[in-house]
């Protein structure tokens, strides 16, 4: 008896030995309570630099270097993207992803104060949070390496350093290229006004820009020669909103106009109009989408001009996988939501009075919203969607914001460069990294979340980017 004790125990010590759940979220977390003042000052610099999509060299070096830094391997340029990059450390195992935004938005300006208050030297600025994405995120990574490096497990951890989500698709062509092949599961976070893991879909998009061209002349001396390029934008704008009464409800479409001409006793010859096309579903856009196209032949006909137009971006729809996204709420709810010091709390109450109706109450920062699963998407679009369609994927939203604060806003702006924003993104990290360290652990968790995968998604399923064929668009912010 007791020399069968011997050996059995014998044979344990054989074995890697992996330390108990509460061991690792202790680990995890001392570790990125630890790291926090860097996560911080990643996310203040990401938020200065600002860096429109495809154009953010200095914010994608930030990042590639704090993880090379610290022993991830990285490969820069990949999908021939100058600053999309993937990173990763580990052997042999689950392959886990984390994804990384890091673009701002152009034409959105805002100090970190909670009044309003532009930055005249600047043309853009983090409205949609992706400099909280991108430092969160890529402190979640290096928590799991050192997790990893700590227990001797078996894993990967990959980070995706992704440019260009707003209206780029950097992930679609990083998807198109292979890049999430090999991955077993998928992670990724957004900053937000509220703390939540639901699993909740988004619209698919498309969007093009069109250009007409006619012939300019004087407006007031000889009009009659002319043909107003302009013109063409403004009859096709005006058939797209008839058009909008005919379209199912579900549907969402909206332009800018991105030029119109340069003094009004010119009549243009070159006018541009810059139009998104949303629905849940991604076929229905790809049925609808004709119907644009046919406003700007018509409009261009009317108006005696030409159009050309070249399609920006595309992305599906967010594919849900409640059983991952379960185990998010979980850590989610274990982590908790964020506490406001009274400078902070002084900043939020301004910040409150000046949003038009919102939807959650000052306060609710510290609470985690119920869990739901809303396979219809509504709201925003994402290329995190054609990731969704790749490989198992989940994600939630923070409280980066003040309860209330819509994205793309000047409030928005403001919280995400200051200490509301980075204490969002210290929660995102640990969660992202206690989902990742669980799904490492648990191949049957991987395995249910595969088998939900394969069933929302269909068996005879055909990945068709959404945008076509084109290459990525590495000046549609020039």
């Amino acid at each position: 008896m007791l020399k069968n004790l011997f050996k059995f125990a014998c044979l344990m010590a054989l074995l890697p030995a992996l330390p108990a759940n509460a061991d690792d979220s202790e680990m995890t977390t001392e570790f990125l309570d630890a790291r926090y003042q860097k996560t911080a000052e990643m996310a203040r610099t990401l938020w200065e630099y600002a860096e429109v999509g495809y154009q953010e060299t200095r914010s994608s070096t930030l990042m590639q270097k704090s993880l090379a830094d610290v022993g991830f391997e990285v490969k820069v340029g990949v999908a021939d993207i100058p600053t999309a990059f993937v990173a990763e450390y580990g052997d042999g195992g689950p392959i886990i992803g984390i994804l990384a935004e890091f673009d701002a938005l152009p034409g959105i300006n805002q100090d970190a104060v909670a009044t309003r208050t532009p930055i005249a030297s600047k043309t853009a600025g983090h409205a949609c949070g992706h400099n909280l994405f991108g430092a969160g995120s890529v402190s979640a990574a290096i928590a799991v390496k050192n997790w990893l490096q700590q227990t001797g497990a078996q894993g990967r951890i990959r980070l995706y350093g992704t440019p260009a989500e707003e209206g780029g698709s950097g992930k679609v062509y990083m998807v198109r290229a292979g890049l999430f092949d090999d991955v077993d599961i998928v992670l990724h976070w957004h900053a937000g006004d509220r703390n939540s893991a639901i699993a909740s879909s988004s619209l698919a998009n498309r969007s093009a820009k069109f250009r007409f061209r006619g012939q300019s002349a004087h407006a007031a001396g000889a009009p009659w020669n002319a043909r107003s390029a302009l013109d063409g934008v403004e009859a096709m704008n005006a058939m797209v909103n008839q058009m909008r009464e005919h379209v199912p409800q579900e549907t969402r479409i909206h332009y800018v106009i991105t030029s119109g001409g340069s003094a009004p006793n010119v009549v243009p010859d070159f006018a541009e109009v810059f139009y998104y096309l949303r629905h849940p579903s991604a076929e229905k856009v790809l049925e609808l989408w004709p119907r644009l196209e046919a406003t700007a032949k018509g409009a261009a006909m009317g108006t005696g001009t030409e159009v050309d137009w070249e399609i920006i971006h595309g992305n599906h729809a967010v594919q849900v996988n409640e059983t991952l996204a379960r185990v998010m709420d979980k850590n989610l709810r274990d982590v908790g939501g964020l506490n406001y010091t009274p400078s902070e709390q002084k900043f939020a109450e301004t910040i409150y009075s000046s949003l038009v109706n919102p939807t959650i109450a000052l306060g609710s920062e510290d609470e985690i919203q119920d869990f739901e699963v809303r396979p219809i998407g509504r709201g925003g679009s994402t290329d995190v969607a054609d990731v969704s369609m790749a490989v198992p994927t989940a994600g939630l939203r923070v409280a980066t914001w003040v309860p209330g604060t819509s994205a793309h806003s000047w409030q928005s702006t403001a919280a995400s460069g200051m200490s509301i924003g980075f204490k969002g993104a210290h929660v995102a990290a640990k969660t992202l990294a206690l989902t990742a360290i669980d799904i490492m652990k648990d191949p049957e968790l991987r395995k249910a979340a595969r088998e939900e995968f394969d069933r929302r998604r269909g068996k005879d399923f055909v990945y068709i980017p959404v945008l076509g064929d084109r290459d990525p668009p590495l000046d549609y912010r020039k």
